[in-house]
């Protein structure tokens, strides 16, 4: 898997050797399950840790001889739409689905439910791919697979990036040069609804005022691969 990277050779080693576990873990997981194509579908919503599990995804399947000999044309994936979604979000969705070949159904409804139809419109999927990593909420005790809780409809979740950090998913994404969604550069750290997300406030340039940061300008914030810390990236959630 080829890189490139504008990284000091040691650190960019270290991403690297990331990423081609990250894709080795993907092959084997769909090798060892015994999976084909459409028992796998991919929880996707424009935001940038699914955007790396996407871009993971499609690299571990060419690496599988029977994917690669015959691709299908389109992938499974599930969007799980917010009650009050960004236009920016459901545009780069849209781009995502020409650009990744997605075979994307979305479901505007809380996640149990959505996730209950879902099944039930694709009966033969038996494993989701969920772009969580360890300091999501929710995501602490959670392991490279999980089956669904009690009383949730039944499916394997696979968490291919859940050890990954927040510096590490930038990297990936800005140095394969990877399209985002555009609220990132506005200072936007983790997307939610339009009602409940905001942009970081440790983005916040000190020139701007509480009025320009009220009216979240997008000219009073640095982009979201500058933050640092994990445990600021949702700062601007509420």
């Amino acid at each position: 898997m080829e890189v490139k990277c504008g990284l000091e050779p040691l650190r960019f080693a270290v991403y690297q050797g990331i990423m081609e576990l990250a894709v080795e873990f993907l092959a084997l997981t769909i090798e060892r399950l015994c999976l084909r194509l459409d028992e796998v579908s991919l929880s996707y919503n424009g935001g940038k840790d699914c955007l790396v599990l996407l871009i993971l995804f499609l690299a571990a399947l060419y690496e599988i001889p029977s994917f690669r000999s015959s691709p299908s044309s389109h992938l499974q994936s599930v969007y799980i739409v917010s009650p009050h979604p960004f236009k920016e979000v459901d545009d780069f969705v849209e781009h995502s689905i020409s650009t990744y070949h997605l075979n994307l159904a979305r479901y505007a409804k809380p996640m149990k439910e959505a996730f209950a139809d879902y099944l039930h419109d694709h009966p033969s999927v038996k494993a989701i791919m969920v772009g969580t990593r360890r300091t999501d909420p929710h995501g602490a005790e959670l392991k490279h697979f999980d089956p669904t809780d009690r009383g949730w409809p039944t499916f394997m979740r696979v968490h291919p990036v859940i050890d990954w950090h927040y510096a590490e998913i930038w990297a990936f994404i800005r140095h394969l040069e990877i399209p985002y969604c555009p609220l990132y550069d506005r200072g936007y750290t983790s997307l939610g609804g339009t009602t409940d997300t905001h942009p970081n406030p440790s983005l916040r340039l000190n020139s701007a005022t509480e009025n320009e940061v009220e009216a979240s300008s997008k000219t009073h914030f640095r982009p979201a691969y500058e933050l640092v810390a994990d445990d600021d990236e949702r700062l601007g959630r509420d």
